[in-house]
């Protein structure tokens, strides 16, 4: 059974989604608070979160920041019932893997759920050497680290994944759906948007090697350009 902790102060909806998710071999805990849910996850294992926006004494986004800093790794989703652009944004700058807005249909968050986790477990691929080296940067692919002269940058294993993807491609031009059912087994709206956000962080991360440039051909996809 998946573990999943449910932060959700609605007490009806949470009742009855929490029955909904066990009945579907999910393990619950569940908090009626951002603060309960916080002292639970720092207790616990979990597999994925999955966090309601507006909660009392700590929000769903708080929350996120706060587990995040624990595990950068753990998956989580946002429930809410509000659709408006900034909150969806907010979300993804945080490495949400999905944004839900209620109401909606269980049998479709069960499914997101389980694709998300699928994902989450899917481990980089073996390379020959664990040690890549990117124009200027080190790449240890195993501890997730990128190295430029003495200054180390964690990555996540999702950023991780989509570096790798990205130099086994390097100097091709790659369509934008290619690269996100690689890294996030997916190509809807929420995964490219997803998307949008970690190639602005790769861009950063790789800002201090002028021959390394992450170039986007607009309605078409990605091209990582390594001038040698």
């Amino acid at each position: 059974m998946k573990k999943i902790l449910l932060a959700e102060d609605d007490l009806d909806f949470g009742s009855i989604l929490q029955q909904y998710l066990q009945l579907h071999n999910f393990q619950v805990t569940w908090a009626k608070n951002g603060v309960e849910a916080f002292e639970v996850f720092q207790k616990n294992d979990f597999e994925i979160c999955v966090f309601d926006v507006m909660m009392p004494k700590l929000d769903g986004f708080s929350l996120a920041e706060k587990v995040i800093a624990l595990n950068p790794e753990m998956p989580f989703v946002f429930l809410t019932a509000r659709s408006q652009k900034e909150d969806k944004i907010k979300g993804l700058k945080l490495g949400a893997d999905d944004y839900i807005v209620k109401p909606f249909e269980a049998d479709e968050l069960i499914l997101r759920l389980q694709n998300i986790i699928k994902r989450s477990q899917k481990t980089i691929t073996k390379n020959q050497h664990s040690l890549i080296k990117i124009g200027e940067y080190d790449f240890d692919v195993k501890a997730l680290q990128l190295t430029h002269l003495q200054k180390t940058q964690r990555v996540t294993e999702k950023e991780a994944l989509l570096i790798q993807f990205l130099y086994e491609h390097k100097n091709q031009l790659v369509k934008r759906e290619q690269i996100l059912n690689a890294v996030w087994g997916s190509d809807d709206f929420f995964s490219g948007r997803s998307m949008d956000v970690f190639i602005s962080r790769l861009r950063k991360y790789f800002a201090e090697d002028s021959s390394i440039k992450i170039e986007s051909i607009r309605g078409v996809g990605l091209e990582f350009k390594i001038i040698s």
